[in-house]
Protein backbone atom coordinates (compact mmCIF):
# COMPACT_ATOMS: atom_id res chain seq x y z
CA UNK A 1 0.00 0.00 0.00
CA UNK A 2 3.22 2.18 0.10
CA UNK A 3 3.07 2.73 -3.30
CA UNK A 4 0.79 4.65 -5.11
CA UNK A 5 -1.14 2.71 -7.91
CA UNK A 6 -0.53 2.81 -11.52
CA UNK A 7 -3.73 4.45 -12.33
CA UNK A 8 -2.97 7.65 -9.31
CA UNK A 9 -0.82 9.79 -12.37
CA UNK A 10 -4.26 9.61 -14.50
CA UNK A 11 -7.08 10.34 -11.50
CA UNK A 12 -4.78 13.33 -10.76
CA UNK A 13 -4.54 14.74 -13.87
CA UNK A 14 -7.45 17.18 -14.94
CA UNK A 15 -7.03 16.34 -18.39
CA UNK A 16 -7.83 12.64 -17.99
CA UNK A 17 -11.47 13.69 -17.34
CA UNK A 18 -14.51 13.60 -19.82
CA UNK A 19 -15.59 17.24 -18.23
CA UNK A 20 -13.88 20.54 -17.32
CA UNK A 21 -11.35 20.17 -14.24
CA UNK A 22 -9.34 23.06 -13.65
CA UNK A 23 -7.57 20.97 -10.31
CA UNK A 24 -8.14 17.66 -8.77
CA UNK A 25 -7.76 17.08 -4.68
CA UNK A 26 -7.20 13.53 -3.63
CA UNK A 27 -8.26 12.98 -0.22
CA UNK A 28 -7.16 9.73 0.93
CA UNK A 29 -9.56 7.90 4.42
CA UNK A 30 -8.52 4.31 5.58
CA UNK A 31 -11.20 2.58 2.64
CA UNK A 32 -11.01 5.11 0.02
CA UNK A 33 -8.79 7.44 -2.35
CA UNK A 34 -11.60 10.28 -3.61
CA UNK A 35 -10.18 13.05 -6.30
CA UNK A 36 -12.56 16.58 -6.29
CA UNK A 37 -12.62 16.73 -10.01
CA UNK A 38 -14.50 19.69 -11.29
CA UNK A 39 -17.84 19.65 -10.52
CA UNK A 40 -18.04 16.01 -9.90
CA UNK A 41 -16.01 13.46 -7.25
CA UNK A 42 -14.94 9.92 -7.77
CA UNK A 43 -14.19 7.10 -5.07
CA UNK A 44 -12.18 4.56 -5.46
CA UNK A 45 -11.88 1.90 -3.26
CA UNK A 46 -8.71 0.48 -1.09
CA UNK A 47 -7.61 -2.80 -1.72
CA UNK A 48 -7.78 -3.72 2.05
CA UNK A 49 -9.45 -6.05 4.73
CA UNK A 50 -10.18 -4.76 7.87
CA UNK A 51 -12.44 -8.15 8.49
CA UNK A 52 -15.80 -6.71 8.69
CA UNK A 53 -14.90 -4.83 5.11
CA UNK A 54 -13.31 -6.91 2.29
CA UNK A 55 -12.06 -4.84 -0.74
CA UNK A 56 -9.35 -6.37 -1.26
CA UNK A 57 -10.33 -8.41 -5.36
CA UNK A 58 -11.81 -6.34 -8.02
CA UNK A 59 -14.55 -8.03 -8.17
CA UNK A 60 -15.57 -6.76 -4.45
CA UNK A 61 -14.40 -3.34 -5.34
CA UNK A 62 -16.66 -3.22 -8.23
CA UNK A 63 -19.55 -5.32 -6.41
CA UNK A 64 -19.57 -2.60 -3.37
CA UNK A 65 -19.36 0.61 -5.87
CA UNK A 66 -22.66 -0.51 -7.17
CA UNK A 67 -23.62 -1.17 -3.55
CA UNK A 68 -22.93 2.48 -2.54
CA UNK A 69 -25.05 3.96 -5.60
CA UNK A 70 -27.79 2.02 -5.57
CA UNK A 71 -28.15 2.34 -1.26
CA UNK A 72 -27.38 5.99 -1.69
CA UNK A 73 -29.83 6.87 -3.97
CA UNK A 74 -32.25 5.74 -1.14
CA UNK A 75 -31.48 9.60 0.36
CA UNK A 76 -30.10 11.57 -2.37
CA UNK A 77 -30.88 10.00 -5.65
CA UNK A 78 -29.52 13.21 -7.58
CA UNK A 79 -25.88 13.17 -6.29
CA UNK A 80 -24.75 9.31 -7.04
CA UNK A 81 -24.52 9.57 -10.86
CA UNK A 82 -22.81 5.82 -11.74
CA UNK A 83 -20.01 3.81 -11.20
CA UNK A 84 -17.42 4.01 -14.05
CA UNK A 85 -14.28 1.86 -14.76
CA UNK A 86 -10.82 3.06 -14.95
CA UNK A 87 -9.32 0.87 -17.60
CA UNK A 88 -6.28 0.29 -19.31
CA UNK A 89 -5.83 -0.58 -22.81
CA UNK A 90 -2.60 -1.02 -24.06
CA UNK A 91 -0.47 0.61 -21.56
CA UNK A 92 -3.09 3.54 -21.58
CA UNK A 93 -5.02 4.49 -18.53
CA UNK A 94 -8.33 6.12 -18.95
CA UNK A 95 -11.30 7.11 -16.77
CA UNK A 96 -14.40 5.35 -18.33
CA UNK A 97 -12.45 3.74 -21.57
CA UNK A 98 -12.56 1.09 -23.42
CA UNK A 99 -10.33 -1.06 -22.12
CA UNK A 100 -10.32 -3.28 -19.27
CA UNK A 101 -11.18 -2.19 -16.00
CA UNK A 102 -8.47 -2.09 -13.39
CA UNK A 103 -10.44 0.11 -10.66
CA UNK A 104 -13.77 1.29 -10.15
CA UNK A 105 -15.08 4.65 -9.13
CA UNK A 106 -18.37 5.98 -7.92
CA UNK A 107 -18.93 9.09 -9.88
CA UNK A 108 -20.84 11.82 -7.60
CA UNK A 109 -22.37 15.54 -8.13
CA UNK A 110 -19.80 17.51 -6.07
CA UNK A 111 -21.54 19.03 -3.58
CA UNK A 112 -21.62 23.17 -2.02
CA UNK A 113 -18.55 22.64 0.33
CA UNK A 114 -20.18 26.06 2.19
CA UNK A 115 -23.27 23.87 2.55
CA UNK A 116 -21.55 20.77 4.42
CA UNK A 117 -22.18 19.94 8.11
CA UNK A 118 -18.83 19.98 9.43
CA UNK A 119 -18.27 23.17 7.52
CA UNK A 120 -21.17 25.16 8.84
CA UNK A 121 -20.23 23.78 12.11
CA UNK A 122 -17.65 24.86 12.62
CA UNK A 123 -18.32 28.82 11.85
CA UNK A 124 -21.38 28.20 14.26
CA UNK A 125 -24.40 28.30 11.95
CA UNK A 126 -25.89 24.94 13.11
CA UNK A 127 -28.82 25.61 14.80
CA UNK A 128 -32.62 24.12 14.78
CA UNK A 129 -33.97 25.77 12.18
CA UNK A 130 -30.95 23.41 10.08
CA UNK A 131 -31.54 19.95 12.31
CA UNK A 132 -36.04 20.48 11.70
CA UNK A 133 -34.34 20.00 8.20
CA UNK A 134 -32.95 16.90 8.69
CA UNK A 135 -35.51 15.25 11.11
CA UNK A 136 -37.98 16.09 8.18
CA UNK A 137 -35.32 14.42 5.96
CA UNK A 138 -35.07 11.44 8.16
CA UNK A 139 -38.00 10.92 9.94
CA UNK A 140 -39.87 9.29 6.20
CA UNK A 141 -36.57 7.55 5.39
CA UNK A 142 -36.78 5.37 8.20
CA UNK A 143 -40.12 5.04 8.24
CA UNK A 144 -39.83 3.61 4.40
CA UNK A 145 -36.74 1.29 5.10
CA UNK A 146 -36.69 -2.22 4.69
CA UNK A 147 -37.46 -4.11 8.16
CA UNK A 148 -38.80 -7.54 7.95
CA UNK A 149 -37.36 -11.31 9.08
CA UNK A 150 -33.92 -10.59 7.43
CA UNK A 151 -33.50 -7.22 8.65
CA UNK A 152 -35.08 -8.11 12.46
CA UNK A 153 -32.36 -10.56 13.04
CA UNK A 154 -29.77 -7.50 13.51
CA UNK A 155 -31.55 -6.44 16.39
CA UNK A 156 -30.99 -9.63 18.36
CA UNK A 157 -28.37 -9.51 21.76
CA UNK A 158 -25.95 -12.06 19.42
CA UNK A 159 -25.55 -8.98 16.65
CA UNK A 160 -25.56 -5.75 19.15
CA UNK A 161 -22.71 -7.81 21.16
CA UNK A 162 -21.10 -9.08 18.23
CA UNK A 163 -20.77 -5.20 17.08
CA UNK A 164 -19.22 -4.14 20.37
CA UNK A 165 -16.47 -6.76 20.99
CA UNK A 166 -15.44 -7.05 17.45
CA UNK A 167 -15.02 -3.15 18.40
CA UNK A 168 -13.09 -4.00 21.47
CA UNK A 169 -11.07 -6.78 19.73
CA UNK A 170 -10.06 -4.37 16.74
CA UNK A 171 -9.17 -1.80 19.08
CA UNK A 172 -7.24 -3.76 21.99
CA UNK A 173 -3.67 -3.29 20.17
CA UNK A 174 -4.13 0.62 20.76
CA UNK A 175 -4.47 0.04 23.98
CA UNK A 176 -1.98 2.26 25.98
CA UNK A 177 -1.25 4.53 23.18
CA UNK A 178 -4.40 6.10 21.50
CA UNK A 179 -7.03 4.47 24.51
CA UNK A 180 -5.57 4.21 28.16
CA UNK A 181 -6.39 0.75 29.59
CA UNK A 182 -8.52 2.26 32.33
CA UNK A 183 -10.68 3.95 30.25
CA UNK A 184 -10.62 0.51 27.78
CA UNK A 185 -11.93 -1.46 30.90
CA UNK A 186 -14.75 1.05 31.70
CA UNK A 187 -16.20 0.83 28.54
CA UNK A 188 -16.02 -2.89 28.05
CA UNK A 189 -17.54 -3.14 31.44
CA UNK A 190 -20.50 -1.10 30.91
CA UNK A 191 -21.33 -2.28 27.80
CA UNK A 192 -21.48 -5.91 28.00
CA UNK A 193 -23.13 -4.68 31.86
CA UNK A 194 -25.81 -2.65 29.65
CA UNK A 195 -26.74 -5.04 27.09
CA UNK A 196 -27.08 -8.06 29.60
CA UNK A 197 -29.20 -5.07 31.82
CA UNK A 198 -31.61 -4.55 28.81
CA UNK A 199 -32.51 -7.33 27.24
CA UNK A 200 -36.17 -6.99 27.73
CA UNK A 201 -35.73 -3.80 26.02
CA UNK A 202 -33.45 -4.41 23.21
CA UNK A 203 -36.26 -7.69 22.27
CA UNK A 204 -39.10 -4.59 22.41
CA UNK A 205 -37.17 -2.61 20.02
CA UNK A 206 -37.64 -6.00 17.66
CA UNK A 207 -41.06 -6.24 18.20
CA UNK A 208 -42.10 -2.84 17.53
CA UNK A 209 -39.84 -3.03 14.18
CA UNK A 210 -37.93 -0.56 14.88
CA UNK A 211 -34.81 -2.49 13.48
CA UNK A 212 -34.47 -0.98 9.62
CA UNK A 213 -31.98 -1.05 6.78
CA UNK A 214 -31.04 2.48 7.82
CA UNK A 215 -27.75 4.55 6.96
CA UNK A 216 -24.94 3.62 9.07
CA UNK A 217 -22.76 6.66 9.01
CA UNK A 218 -24.79 9.48 9.71
CA UNK A 219 -22.53 12.09 11.18
CA UNK A 220 -21.88 15.87 10.03
CA UNK A 221 -19.47 14.45 7.48
CA UNK A 222 -22.54 13.15 5.85
CA UNK A 223 -24.91 15.54 5.41
CA UNK A 224 -24.73 18.44 3.17
CA UNK A 225 -27.20 21.62 2.59
CA UNK A 226 -28.00 23.12 -0.26
CA UNK A 227 -29.58 26.37 0.42
CA UNK A 228 -29.85 26.91 -3.70
CA UNK A 229 -32.14 23.36 -4.58
CA UNK A 230 -33.63 23.30 -0.54
CA UNK A 231 -32.50 20.44 -0.06
CA UNK A 232 -30.81 18.07 2.64
CA UNK A 233 -28.19 15.44 0.93
CA UNK A 234 -27.70 12.39 3.25
CA UNK A 235 -25.00 10.41 1.43
CA UNK A 236 -22.19 8.13 1.95
CA UNK A 237 -24.05 5.03 4.05
CA UNK A 238 -22.40 1.79 4.88
CA UNK A 239 -22.46 0.03 1.92
CA UNK A 240 -19.67 -2.68 2.66
CA UNK A 241 -21.46 -4.59 5.51
CA UNK A 242 -25.14 -5.05 6.30
CA UNK A 243 -24.23 -5.47 9.88
CA UNK A 244 -23.12 -2.23 10.09
CA UNK A 245 -26.13 -0.21 8.28
CA UNK A 246 -29.23 -3.05 9.50
CA UNK A 247 -30.35 -2.12 12.85
CA UNK A 248 -31.97 -0.10 15.58
CA UNK A 249 -32.71 3.21 14.45
CA UNK A 250 -31.81 4.21 17.88
CA UNK A 251 -28.09 3.73 16.81
CA UNK A 252 -28.33 5.59 13.43
CA UNK A 253 -30.33 8.59 15.62
CA UNK A 254 -27.04 8.30 17.99
CA UNK A 255 -24.48 8.80 15.72
CA UNK A 256 -25.32 11.79 14.60
CA UNK A 257 -26.60 13.46 18.29
CA UNK A 258 -22.71 11.90 19.33
CA UNK A 259 -21.47 13.89 16.74
CA UNK A 260 -22.82 17.02 17.71
CA UNK A 261 -21.69 16.60 21.16
CA UNK A 262 -18.03 16.42 19.91
CA UNK A 263 -18.61 19.74 18.24
CA UNK A 264 -19.53 20.95 21.36
CA UNK A 265 -23.56 21.25 20.91
CA UNK A 266 -25.13 19.26 23.74
CA UNK A 267 -28.02 21.06 23.36
CA UNK A 268 -28.61 21.19 19.80
CA UNK A 269 -28.21 17.37 20.39
CA UNK A 270 -30.93 16.84 22.67
CA UNK A 271 -32.83 19.25 20.49
CA UNK A 272 -32.25 17.07 17.78
CA UNK A 273 -33.14 13.47 19.54
CA UNK A 274 -36.48 14.65 20.65
CA UNK A 275 -37.15 16.12 17.78
CA UNK A 276 -36.82 13.10 15.86
CA UNK A 277 -38.23 10.81 18.93
CA UNK A 278 -41.42 12.73 18.62
CA UNK A 279 -41.47 12.54 14.96
CA UNK A 280 -41.33 8.72 14.24
CA UNK A 281 -43.43 8.02 17.66
CA UNK A 282 -40.57 6.61 19.78
CA UNK A 283 -40.41 7.48 22.68
CA UNK A 284 -38.30 4.79 24.14
CA UNK A 285 -35.51 5.84 21.88
CA UNK A 286 -34.34 7.64 24.80
CA UNK A 287 -33.61 5.04 27.23
CA UNK A 288 -31.40 3.85 23.94
CA UNK A 289 -29.34 6.84 23.82
CA UNK A 290 -26.42 6.80 25.98
CA UNK A 291 -25.45 3.55 25.28
CA UNK A 292 -25.44 4.03 21.59
CA UNK A 293 -23.65 6.77 22.14
CA UNK A 294 -20.82 5.16 23.68
CA UNK A 295 -20.71 2.62 20.95
CA UNK A 296 -20.54 5.08 18.20
CA UNK A 297 -18.28 7.52 19.74
CA UNK A 298 -16.00 4.26 20.00
CA UNK A 299 -16.21 3.77 16.74
CA UNK A 300 -15.31 6.80 15.16
CA UNK A 301 -12.15 6.34 17.58
CA UNK A 302 -11.67 2.99 16.07
CA UNK A 303 -11.71 4.60 12.62
CA UNK A 304 -9.34 7.10 14.09
CA UNK A 305 -6.62 4.49 15.12
CA UNK A 306 -7.11 2.77 11.56
CA UNK A 307 -6.36 6.13 9.60
CA UNK A 308 -3.50 6.41 12.28
CA UNK A 309 -1.90 3.24 11.98
CA UNK A 310 -2.59 3.01 7.81
CA UNK A 311 0.00 3.16 5.45
CA UNK A 312 0.48 6.07 2.99
CA UNK A 313 -0.30 8.60 5.88
CA UNK A 314 1.60 11.59 6.01
CA UNK A 315 2.27 12.78 9.53
CA UNK A 316 -0.19 15.93 9.50
CA UNK A 317 -2.95 13.30 8.91
CA UNK A 318 -1.52 10.41 11.06
CA UNK A 319 -1.13 12.92 14.25
CA UNK A 320 -4.70 14.15 13.67
CA UNK A 321 -5.84 10.90 13.38
CA UNK A 322 -4.73 10.20 16.78
CA UNK A 323 -5.84 13.20 18.28
CA UNK A 324 -9.39 12.48 17.13
CA UNK A 325 -9.35 9.55 18.08
CA UNK A 326 -8.47 9.40 22.15
CA UNK A 327 -11.05 12.51 22.23
CA UNK A 328 -13.67 10.03 20.62
CA UNK A 329 -12.29 7.37 23.15
CA UNK A 330 -12.85 10.00 26.07
CA UNK A 331 -16.64 11.14 24.81
CA UNK A 332 -17.35 7.41 25.35
CA UNK A 333 -16.57 6.90 28.48
CA UNK A 334 -18.24 9.78 29.14
CA UNK A 335 -21.51 7.95 27.84
CA UNK A 336 -19.95 5.20 30.09
CA UNK A 337 -20.81 7.08 33.29
CA UNK A 338 -16.73 7.13 33.58
CA UNK A 339 -15.93 11.00 34.25
CA UNK A 340 -16.61 13.08 36.69
CA UNK A 341 -18.45 15.76 36.24
CA UNK A 342 -16.71 19.52 35.08
CA UNK A 343 -16.60 23.37 35.75
CA UNK A 344 -17.95 25.70 33.82
CA UNK A 345 -16.78 28.80 35.19
CA UNK A 346 -18.04 32.31 33.29
CA UNK A 347 -16.23 35.46 34.69
CA UNK A 348 -18.91 38.26 33.27
CA UNK A 349 -19.60 41.74 34.18
CA UNK A 350 -19.45 45.17 32.81
CA UNK A 351 -16.16 46.41 30.58
CA UNK A 352 -13.83 47.77 33.49
CA UNK A 353 -14.81 45.35 36.11
CA UNK A 354 -11.47 43.46 35.62
CA UNK A 355 -13.27 39.89 34.73
CA UNK A 356 -10.66 38.96 32.16
CA UNK A 357 -7.10 40.06 34.48
CA UNK A 358 -9.22 38.02 37.14
CA UNK A 359 -10.53 35.49 34.46
CA UNK A 360 -6.39 35.15 33.05
CA UNK A 361 -4.82 34.72 36.33
CA UNK A 362 -7.35 32.21 37.71
CA UNK A 363 -7.25 30.22 34.56
CA UNK A 364 -3.08 30.19 34.64
CA UNK A 365 -3.40 29.23 38.59
CA UNK A 366 -5.39 25.89 37.38
CA UNK A 367 -4.36 25.13 34.09
CA UNK A 368 -7.79 25.46 32.77
CA UNK A 369 -8.23 26.47 28.99
CA UNK A 370 -9.81 29.91 28.88
CA UNK A 371 -11.95 31.58 26.26
CA UNK A 372 -12.20 35.60 26.02
CA UNK A 373 -15.14 36.87 23.82
CA UNK A 374 -12.64 39.83 22.99
CA UNK A 375 -10.10 37.70 21.14
CA UNK A 376 -12.89 34.94 20.10
CA UNK A 377 -15.44 37.92 18.47
CA UNK A 378 -12.16 38.98 16.66
CA UNK A 379 -10.05 36.09 15.39
CA UNK A 380 -13.05 33.89 15.14
CA UNK A 381 -16.04 35.81 14.07
CA UNK A 382 -14.80 38.77 12.35
CA UNK A 383 -11.50 37.40 11.29
CA UNK A 384 -9.30 39.89 12.52
CA UNK A 385 -6.12 40.05 14.60
CA UNK A 386 -7.22 40.58 18.11
CA UNK A 387 -5.11 43.23 18.62
CA UNK A 388 -6.63 45.36 15.76
CA UNK A 389 -8.52 47.72 17.33
CA UNK A 390 -12.63 48.99 16.30
CA UNK A 391 -13.59 51.83 18.01
CA UNK A 392 -16.98 51.43 16.94
CA UNK A 393 -19.63 52.86 18.34
CA UNK A 394 -22.15 50.62 20.97
CA UNK A 395 -24.00 47.79 19.17
CA UNK A 396 -21.89 48.77 15.96
CA UNK A 397 -19.27 46.99 13.60
CA UNK A 398 -18.02 44.08 15.04
CA UNK A 399 -19.97 45.15 17.76
CA UNK A 400 -23.48 44.62 16.06
CA UNK A 401 -26.16 42.69 17.49
CA UNK A 402 -25.47 39.44 14.49
CA UNK A 403 -21.88 39.80 15.80
CA UNK A 404 -22.11 39.10 19.11
CA UNK A 405 -24.83 36.35 18.91
CA UNK A 406 -22.45 35.05 17.03
CA UNK A 407 -19.53 35.72 19.39
CA UNK A 408 -21.38 34.12 22.41
CA UNK A 409 -22.32 31.18 20.25
CA UNK A 410 -18.93 30.53 19.50
CA UNK A 411 -18.21 30.50 23.28
CA UNK A 412 -20.45 28.09 24.40
CA UNK A 413 -19.39 25.32 21.36
CA UNK A 414 -16.12 25.92 22.41
CA UNK A 415 -16.61 25.22 26.01
CA UNK A 416 -19.22 22.86 25.00
CA UNK A 417 -16.12 21.04 23.53
CA UNK A 418 -14.08 20.96 26.76
CA UNK A 419 -17.56 20.04 28.54
CA UNK A 420 -18.23 17.05 26.83
CA UNK A 421 -14.47 15.81 27.18
CA UNK A 422 -15.04 16.06 31.11
CA UNK A 423 -12.83 18.72 31.52
CA UNK A 424 -13.45 21.73 33.29
CA UNK A 425 -13.14 25.72 31.27
CA UNK A 426 -13.49 29.24 31.64
CA UNK A 427 -15.51 31.80 29.89
CA UNK A 428 -14.90 35.55 30.11
CA UNK A 429 -17.10 37.65 28.36
CA UNK A 430 -20.16 40.22 29.53
CA UNK A 431 -23.03 38.30 29.28
CA UNK A 432 -25.34 41.55 29.99
CA UNK A 433 -28.11 39.47 28.48
CA UNK A 434 -30.40 37.04 29.89
CA UNK A 435 -30.78 35.32 27.19
CA UNK A 436 -26.96 33.90 26.70
CA UNK A 437 -26.79 33.62 30.45
CA UNK A 438 -29.61 30.89 29.82
CA UNK A 439 -27.54 29.42 26.88
CA UNK A 440 -24.81 28.18 29.85
CA UNK A 441 -27.67 26.88 31.78
CA UNK A 442 -28.59 25.14 29.37
CA UNK A 443 -24.91 24.17 28.38
CA UNK A 444 -24.59 22.67 31.58
CA UNK A 445 -27.71 21.01 32.13
CA UNK A 446 -27.04 19.29 28.84
CA UNK A 447 -23.38 18.19 29.44
CA UNK A 448 -24.21 17.33 33.21
CA UNK A 449 -21.47 20.42 34.17
CA UNK A 450 -21.43 22.68 37.41
CA UNK A 451 -21.67 26.03 36.08
CA UNK A 452 -20.56 28.58 38.53
CA UNK A 453 -20.94 32.48 37.39
CA UNK A 454 -18.72 35.20 38.70
CA UNK A 455 -20.39 38.82 38.54
CA UNK A 456 -17.19 41.11 38.84
CA UNK A 457 -17.85 44.77 40.07
CA UNK A 458 -15.89 47.36 40.96
CA UNK A 459 -16.37 51.34 41.97
CA UNK A 460 -17.19 53.49 38.45
CA UNK A 461 -14.12 56.12 39.46
CA UNK A 462 -11.74 52.82 39.16
CA UNK A 463 -13.79 51.34 36.01
CA UNK A 464 -13.24 54.88 34.41
CA UNK A 465 -9.71 55.26 34.94
CA UNK A 466 -8.56 51.81 33.97
CA UNK A 467 -10.82 51.87 30.60
CA UNK A 468 -8.75 55.51 30.16
CA UNK A 469 -5.37 53.43 31.02
CA UNK A 470 -6.85 50.38 28.47
CA UNK A 471 -7.68 52.28 25.45
CA UNK A 472 -3.77 53.92 25.94
CA UNK A 473 -2.35 50.32 25.26
CA UNK A 474 -1.82 48.83 22.25
CA UNK A 475 -1.54 45.41 22.73
CA UNK A 476 -4.61 45.48 24.79
CA UNK A 477 -7.72 43.22 22.63
CA UNK A 478 -10.52 45.04 24.29
CA UNK A 479 -11.87 47.90 22.52
CA UNK A 480 -13.95 48.56 26.23
CA UNK A 481 -14.31 52.40 26.76
CA UNK A 482 -16.18 54.65 29.52
CA UNK A 483 -18.91 55.41 27.01
CA UNK A 484 -19.43 51.91 25.73
CA UNK A 485 -19.80 50.84 29.72
CA UNK A 486 -22.29 53.43 30.37
CA UNK A 487 -24.44 51.79 27.56
CA UNK A 488 -23.91 48.41 28.73
CA UNK A 489 -24.63 49.37 31.99
CA UNK A 490 -28.45 51.02 30.85
CA UNK A 491 -29.08 47.54 29.33
CA UNK A 492 -27.79 45.08 31.90
CA UNK A 493 -30.27 42.78 32.72
CA UNK A 494 -30.54 41.64 36.42
CA UNK A 495 -29.13 38.54 37.43
CA UNK A 496 -32.57 37.43 39.05
CA UNK A 497 -32.04 33.80 36.54
CA UNK A 498 -29.42 32.82 38.65
CA UNK A 499 -29.34 30.58 41.69
CA UNK A 500 -27.76 31.98 44.52
CA UNK A 501 -25.90 28.48 44.81
CA UNK A 502 -24.33 29.26 41.33
CA UNK A 503 -23.56 33.01 41.86
CA UNK A 504 -20.48 34.72 43.03
CA UNK A 505 -20.03 38.56 43.16
CA UNK A 506 -16.20 39.33 43.15
CA UNK A 507 -15.13 43.05 43.83
CA UNK A 508 -12.06 42.98 42.00
CA UNK A 509 -10.76 46.92 43.29
CA UNK A 510 -7.86 44.64 45.69
CA UNK A 511 -4.79 43.13 44.73
CA UNK A 512 -4.76 40.03 42.45
CA UNK A 513 -3.61 38.23 45.02
CA UNK A 514 -6.79 38.71 47.40
CA UNK A 515 -8.91 38.01 44.72
CA UNK A 516 -7.73 34.74 43.76
CA UNK A 517 -7.80 33.53 47.25
CA UNK A 518 -11.58 34.24 47.67
CA UNK A 519 -11.90 32.31 44.45
CA UNK A 520 -9.95 29.47 45.88
CA UNK A 521 -12.54 29.70 49.03
CA UNK A 522 -15.79 29.46 47.09
CA UNK A 523 -14.13 26.53 44.74
CA UNK A 524 -11.96 24.53 47.05
CA UNK A 525 -12.27 21.54 45.14
CA UNK A 526 -10.78 23.39 42.31
CA UNK A 527 -8.20 24.72 44.67
CA UNK A 528 -6.78 21.59 45.07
Amino acid sequence: MSKSPAWMKTMSDPASYPHPVDNVTMIQTHISWIFLAGDRVYKIKKPVDFGFLNFITLENRHHFCLEELRLNRRLCEEIYLDVWPVTEDNGQIRINGTGAPIEWAVVMQRMPEKGMMVYLLSKNMIGNTEIDAVVNRLVPFYKKAAAGQETKKFGTIDIISQNTEENFDQTSVFVGNLIEESTYNHICNYTRSFINNNKTLFLSRMEQDFIREGHGDLYSANICFDKINNAVYVFDCIEFNKRFRCGDIASDVAFLAMDLDYHGLPTLSNYFVRSFSDQIGDAQLLELMDFYKCYRAYVRGKIGCFTWASDGIDMETKESAGRQASKYFRLALNYAGGISAPDLYVFFGLSGTGKSTVASAWAKDHQLPLYNSDRVRKESVAGIPSEEHHWEPFDQGIYSREHTLKTYRALARLAGKHLMQGESVILDATYRDKEERLRLLDLAGESKANIHFILCICPEHEIKGRLTRRAQTETEVSDGRWEIYLKQKEQFTPTDDLDRDNLIVLSTDRSIQEILQELDENFPDQAT
